[in-house]
């Protein structure tokens, strides 16, 4: 999972890794960035344990390679896993259960192009009335489309059925764009005849018959009201998936994996572009996974950013980081190599900021990176055991 490009920092923070443990309170910062807040200095990488962070998680499959080095998950204070829908598997679920490991299902929500091959209707329209190619290789399907629809929801019904999960997390829960890097690329989409009929049907506003002439309304004069209707539809997904889980698996917990971006950034693109309203999906989810992958998106020597961005989610979404609130928010942050590589130096430093609160849990991105580089699990276990509660 990834993301974009925010206004880069005008100069970093990079702490030795004697003061990233070293909890007292009269360590110094080694080089103060002028866009470092107060707060940040006081709880930046001298907290430990930290008693509000329940979720120590791993991204991208089962951690073989600790067990099969005669060592058990707990070993690297890790608590929980996410493994891709496809990948999920009774007995490998059996045994991380055994082991008192959380398993968590990734799920694609929108992203599932092999089914374009036999629904090629079913592929997001641009303003030109053709389909949109996909931005960067990233192909999206539209969420007007009553078959890739049902497709899913029959999709999620039956890995909740089948698999003793612990919870799902959407992905890839957005409109068709490339937002997942520091130059991202965001077409206007869907302008296909279902979803101009259905905006008019639900608005009153009358479109031209035409396409593109439709499409320079919407984009116009109504454009607030268009944004508003996507968006909208987005969020009744979500309503729809919850309604499946707490029909299948109640006590599982519905996340999702989403873009980091504040309402303001790139012109509101997370609304106007992507059609996420987390505000307004929020009743139907338990908990946000924001993706500051800070290598990826342009922040590879300020990892300061990934809690300036876990905390505005707060803010906007008013979770205070309380283990008690019914809301929670756990990062997933980059350790693997994605664009920019992510030093081992770094690592631990990564996690620390993800883990402030409001952040209650935290993951890394991925395993399949990571453990092929074993000095990061290393690093990652000696952030993760000292998190953890004595």
């Amino acid at each position: 999972m990834t993301l974009p490009q925010f206004q880069k920092a005008s100069s970093v923070i990079m702490l030795s890794r004697r003061s990233l443990f070293q909890g007292c309170a009269g360590a110094v910062l080694a080089s103060a960035a002028a866009t470092l807040s107060a707060q940040e200095k006081s709880t930046t990488l001298t907290e430990r344990p930290r008693p509000w962070l329940k979720i120590r998680g791993v991204y991208g499959g089962y951690t073989n390679e600790i067990l099969q080095r005669g060592e058990t998950p707990a070993d690297y204070g890790v608590n929980a896993i996410w493994v891709g829908s496809g990948s999920l598997n009774a007995a490998e679920i059996d045994r991380y259960h055994g082991l008192g490991l959380q398993v968590f299902a990734e799920f694609n929500s929108m992203h599932l192009a092999s089914y374009l091959k036999n629904h090629p209707e079913a592929a997001p329209i641009g303003p030109d009335g053709q389909p949109s190619p996909p931005p960067h290789g990233w192909q999206g399907v539209s969420p007007f489309h009553a078959g890739y629809r049902r497709d899913r929801m029959e999709e999620f019904r039956r890995i909740l059925k089948t698999f003793d999960i612990d919870g799902v997390w959407l992905d890839y829960h957005h409109a068709h764009a490339s937002w997942e890097r520091d130059e991202p690329s965001l077409p206007d989409t869907d302008f296909s005849p279902v979803a101009l009929q259905q905006f008019s049907k639900d608005t009153g506003i009358e479109l031209p018959d035409d396409a593109p002439a439709a499409a320079a309304v919407l984009l116009g004069e109504h454009r607030d009201v268009w944004t508003n209707f996507r968006c909208n539809v987005f969020t009744d997904w979500v309503r729809e998936y919850r309604e499946i889980l707490n029909d299948v698996r109640p006590r599982a917990l519905l996340g999702t994996f989403h873009c980091p971006w504040s309402p303001d950034d790139y012109n509101g693109a997370i609304r106007h572009k992507l059609a996420i309203d987390l505000p307004a999906q929020a009743p139907y989810l338990d908990v946000f996974s924001i993706m500051p992958y800070h290598a990826r998106f342009g922040h590879a020597s300020n990892p300061a950013w990934i809690a300036r961005q876990v905390r505005a989610l707060g803010e906007q979404l008013k979770i205070q980081g309380k283990p008690s609130e019914a809301k929670q928010i756990w990062p997933i942050v980059q350790v693997s190599d994605w664009g920019e590589r992510v030093p081992v130096e770094q690592v631990e430093e990564v996690l620390a900021y993800g883990s402030q609160q409001p952040a209650t849990g935290i993951m890394v991105f991925h395993w399949s990176g990571v453990s092929k580089e074993w000095e990061k699990v290393e690093a990652l276990k000696r952030a993760y055991t000292s998190f953890r509660p004595t």
